[in-house]
């Protein structure tokens, strides 16, 4: 099956990914979620930045995020797993437009052997980085990477989550490590209540 990849505008990029969002990532039913919190649906975006299509449309819907907020970075990247894709998807879309833009994963803890280090990737001190995430609901994993970041030497300048669950992420984010929490879409954009 070929699919045609030719670029989209941005608005036709956001609606389509919204639609895939809801049509594979969407799962109803009791779910207790990373942050320990039940819940009666669950959004596993990895079936969309993991998807041929869609995560094109991540990078793209991602970046404008970025630069409609006026925020320039020179690498992306988050706790692994769920921002690795998300950051890749964004990296790729940067260099489709002649962007230099690195991406990096976080370890939820320091490796005790080889480098030690729990930041992968090029090297982060003393560059501007961004934060992403697939979805939030308490904050904790982007400020496990935010602290990581800054322990690895490097500048935060935001956080930007493809779907907030508006259950105060966003708030607990922008106090704690003081930078701006961005968001492409809400639950109730997709249909969550």
């Amino acid at each position: 099956m070929t699919t045609d990849f030719s670029p989209v505008d941005l608005a036709t990029a956001r609606d389509r990914l919204r639609q895939l969002i809801i049509d594979l990532a969407v799962v109803r039913g009791k779910v207790t979620l990373a942050s320990g919190i039940e819940a009666d649906y669950y959004v596993d975006l990895r079936r969309v930045t993991l998807h041929h299509e869609a995560s094109r449309y991540v990078g793209q819907v991602m970046l404008a995020l970025l630069d409609g907020a006026g925020i320039s970075c020179a690498s992306v990247g988050g706790l692994t797993m769920g921002a690795d894709p998300v950051g890749h998807a964004i990296m790729r879309t940067a260099g489709d437009q002649g962007r230099a833009v690195d991406t990096f994963v976080v370890r939820k803890a320091q490796k005790s052997y080889g480098m030690g280090r729990q930041v992968e990737g090029p090297p982060v001190q003393g560059r501007d980085v961004v934060v992403v995430e697939d979805t939030s609901t308490t904050g904790g994993s982007a400020l496990t990477a935010v602290e990581a970041l800054q322990r690895a030497g490097a500048n935060v300048v935001a956080v930007a989550i493809i779907v907030d669950r508006r259950t105060g992420a966003k708030e607990r984010i922008e106090e704690t490590a003081g930078v701006p929490c961005l968001y492409a879409f809400t639950k109730d954009e997709l249909g969550l209540d």
